[in-house]
């Protein structure tokens, strides 16, 4: 499954559950391989060591289930300004993604576009990414050599 709105307004849709209209909040949704929607929020913790991403959740559900990741967003609503921002993946999440090789999309914010955003893949975002030294073709590892 491509990125789309309809993902987009997954995580919305998870957002405005979690979170009042007026205050921050954020949210994550991806697309596993079938086209089934996980969604998630971050961990919020008075120590912020002890925190995650809003995609860590959907992240880690769809590794338990054994399902392949094809797109994830992450969008986030900013008290005071008008409408929700797609935020790109952290270079942590990259490299929880990564387990899914480069060509996982991912939203960007692209202020250029009607929606404010555009889907990218993890190779258009990361494309010197350190863990193809590791792959026997210098290309991108295998699920294989990421578990390793």
């Amino acid at each position: 499954m491509n990125l789309d709105q309809r993902l987009v307004d997954a995580a919305i849709a998870q957002m405005d559950r979690r979170w009042p209209a007026r205050e921050y909040g954020g949210a994550a949704a991806v697309y596993l391989d079938d086209g089934e929607i996980l969604t998630s929020v971050a961990l919020d913790n008075l120590n912020a060591g002890v925190t995650l991403c809003h995609e860590t959740g959907a992240i880690c559900q769809a590794y338990t289930l054994d399902r392949r990741i094809t797109a994830s967003v992450c969008v986030c609503r900013i008290p005071g300004r008008d409408g929700v921002v797609v935020l790109a993946p952290c270079g942590i999440c990259q490299e929880r993604l990564a387990l899914w090789g480069p060509d996982v999309q991912v939203g960007v914010s692209d202020h250029t576009t009607p929606t404010g955003w555009r889907a990218r893949t993890l190779r258009e975002v990361n494309p010197f990414y350190w863990g193809s030294e590791f792959a026997d073709d210098g290309g991108w590892p295998t699920p294989e050599v990421h578990c390793s």
